[in-house]
């Protein structure tokens, strides 16, 4: 019984990989064709999934995506409490823990909402498409929510900084069980994908940070919104390329995680 319990964690966590490749190629392409101005706008991670409703069968892919992030935030929470990818107790791996828990809040938060999408009348894009303001603003209602949302900000734009050093690091395949060649393809395309992913969340967490510390709901921007952001700099349009290269480059290394990774599902107590 605990081995049938084990293995499907295990491929719970590997629909979540694929789930969050699609949810980050989505953005990365649609990012792509703002900058090439194929696209009115960039988008981020509620509107990319948003966007499926209106496909042929988009409710049967919405539900597939919304049970592979439950996964992915399931094994995030596998990751952060109980180490299964046996990173220790030291500081360094204490804090990739702590980032691997929030991620576990992020994408089961995202998971939900689309769930809830599934389960209204009204269409999903705008079920998805929440304001950022809004969020914010209840942030800042709360005890110390300035120093609060400060602190979001500092934590997002510090995952930025951390994907942009991961990228330069390497080590993307050390986790893969697969042919060299795959290997070498899977850790271009971690570099390509954590620095993209860096450029784009180093300036969200400025963003949050920002409207923390001026206690204004109003400086909050959504994923997709930075990016715009981004374009509207100069050389803005190729900015924005490099970085929805990067996004579509982190989608396709989740494809490869979600195929080739080690997972190892921690024994039950």
């Amino acid at each position: 019984m605990q081995d049938r319990i084990r293995e499907v964690l295990e491929w719970a966590a590997r629909a979540g990989y694929a789930a969050r490749g699609f949810v980050y190629v989505s953005i990365g392409v649609l990012a792509l064709l703002a900058a090439l101005e194929l696209a009115p706008a960039a988008a981020g991670s509620e509107e990319a999934v948003a966007a499926v409703a209106d496909w042929p069968f988009g409710r049967v892919w919405l539900a597939a995506i919304a049970a592979g992030l439950a996964g992915f935030a399931a094994w995030r929470v596998l990751q952060s409490l109980f180490d299964a990818d046996r990173q220790g107790v030291d500081a360094k791996a204490l804090a990739a823990r702590a980032g691997q828990g929030v991620s576990a809040l992020v994408y089961g938060g995202l998971a939900l909402s689309v769930y809830q999408a599934l389960d209204t009348v009204a269409d999903a894009s705008e079920t998805l498409g929440g304001d950022p303001r809004q969020g914010a603003a209840r942030v800042l209602e709360l005890p110390f929510g300035g120093t609060l949302l400060l602190l979001v900000g500092v934590f997002v734009g510090g995952v930025g900084v951390a994907g942009l050093v991961r990228a330069a690091r390497g080590g993307f395949s050390r986790r893969l069980a697969c042919r060299q060649g795959l290997r070498r393809t899977a850790e271009w395309l971690g570099r390509l994908g954590y620095g993209g992913r860096g450029l784009a969340f180093f300036p969200l967490g400025f963003f949050l940070a920002e409207a923390g510390l001026d206690r204004n709901a109003a400086e909050a921007r959504s994923l997709g919104e930075t990016l715009q952001a981004l374009e509207r700099q100069p050389f803005g349009s190729l900015v924005l390329t490099l970085v929805a290269v990067g996004l579509v480059a982190f989608g396709l290394y989740a494809f490869i995680e979600a195929r080739y990774r080690r997972i190892v599902v921690p024994e039950p107590a």
